[in-house]
């Protein structure tokens, strides 16, 4: 009797042990060049991808068409990431004396793979840069330098504060996917950019500005799960804060939708 006991013991564990693990949304994260031969993230974004319930993977730039198809394919949502500014060419207009470095393989990867994820039902998460690759690659314009001769801010929009620490507020529309996650209208956030947002894609809404007028949100009409910001929610996420979490944890539920169709 105990020898059957012990082999229902046995039979069981090993059931247990190749039981298919429940599937945990795989988060696309744009990359950057690194060194010569280095991908760059950040991991705040990894960070704050895992403290969401996220699995993050990093997804390098390429200019391989098919390649891109199958990284949107193989996610359940995407991050478009913070980096360089973009190329004025993509949106019908001469570099200005203040724009700085742009990186044309990363303007083509990055409107390519955000155009195709909402193309196929991919929630998409813009931050800083990805905010403004999403207004472009929709039809949108940029402000080159926000502090330029004829300017279109007044506050500091590149903080000398720590990097985690929020120095001005937004203001956001009630109604908007911003407002209704995080519960509030008015939010603190760090800023660290001198381009934006000056003419919104068509299909997008501005759901975020700060008391100058800069657009710091906007989400595409219709569908909330296309939406991005311009400051750096995942900065103070990363070292555990939950102030801007249900941004990420958003997202992330979005993706466990999609991995459940």
């Amino acid at each position: 009797m105990k020898r059957f006991f012990l082999f229902l013991l046995i039979i069981g564990y090993s059931a247990v042990l190749h039981a298919e693990a429940p599937k945990l949304p795989i988060i696309g994260i744009t990359g950057a060049h690194g060194s010569e031969n280095s991908v760059l993230v950040s991991s705040a974004f990894v960070k704050s991808v895992l403290r969401a319930g996220g699995v993050p993977v990093v997804l390098p730039i390429n200019d391989d068409l098919e390649v891109i198809k199958t990284m949107v394919a193989s996610i359940d949502a995407l991050i478009m990431t913070a980096g360089e500014d973009v190329e004025p060419s993509r949106y019908s207009e001469e570099p200005l004396p203040h724009l700085e470095q742009i990186n044309p393989e990363r303007d083509e990867f990055d409107i390519a793979i955000v155009k195709l994820a909402v193309q196929h039902g991919i929630p998409v998460l813009g931050i800083c840069r990805g905010h403004q690759v999403m207004c472009v690659a929709f039809g949108g314009t940029l402000y080159q330098d926000i502090y330029a001769p004829v300017k279109a801010a007044d506050l500091k929009h590149q903080q000398q504060a720590p990097d985690w620490h929020g120095t001005h507020q937004v203001h956001l529309e009630k109604d908007s996917v911003l407002a209704k996650i995080l519960g509030k209208t008015t939010v603190m956030t760090n800023s660290f950019h001198h381009q934006a947002v000056k003419d919104v894609a068509p299909g997008f809404v501005i759901t975020g500005r700060t008391s100058d007028g800069i657009v710091e949100a906007m989400e595409m009409k219709d569908n909330p799960r296309v939406f991005s910001v311009q400051f750096h929610p995942e900065i103070p996420t990363a070292r555990g804060s939950d102030e801007l979490l249900p941004i990420f944890t958003y997202l992330v539920g979005l993706a466990k939708r999609e991995t459940a169709q």
